[in-house]
């Protein structure tokens, strides 16, 4: 039985069973340092990005622009991502936060399956967010798309007070 993988946490060679690791380590001071950084109204900072290096989750890269933000995602890797977006009208602009869970269409079932796991650590890091999306399709990245998740999300939406009759 040389080599046969089971469906279980542990593979058989020619020593017998030996153990293999599943758990994801999540590198928590360096999530939690990007989270602020999105979250700080004193950085310029919109979005970060955390993907998985072998099987650590790191913050890959920060930054700023919805465009830039969507270009980081590719069809073949999984990540999870904190994103601001400013709401409001002309009398109240407010500061929301979306969580995103990104699993491209190329990323296979075993991995798939793990997301929900992965997900749980991460939500424990960011904590703070109006809306979460699951995204598995590079045609989801849309900006509009976002805001009308914040905007049914946030309740009452007053406008301009111009009503249609």
């Amino acid at each position: 039985m040389s080599g046969k993988v089971t469906m279980t946490d542990e593979y058989i060679n020619e020593d017998g069973p030996k153990k293999v690791s599943m758990a994801t380590h999540i590198n928590r001071s360096e999530i939690k340092e990007a989270y602020e950084d999105v979250r700080s109204d004193s950085t310029p900072t919109d979005w970060a990005v955390f993907k998985f290096e072998g099987s650590s989750i790191k913050c890959t890269v920060k930054g700023e622009g919805f465009d830039d933000f969507r270009a980081q995602f590719t069809d073949d890797e999984r990540a999870f991502a904190y994103l601001r977006l400013q709401m409001g009208d002309e009398m109240s602009k407010r500061k929301k936060f979306l969580f995103i869970t990104w699993i491209g269409p190329a990323v296979g079932v075993m991995k798939r399956a793990k997301m929900s796991t992965d997900k749980a650590k991460m939500k424990e890091i960011l904590a703070n967010f109006a809306v979460e999306l699951q995204l598995e399709s590079s045609a989801e990245f849309e900006i509009d798309f976002f805001m009308e998740q914040l905007i049914k999300a946030g309740g009452a939406n007053y406008g301009t007070g111009v009503r249609d009759l």
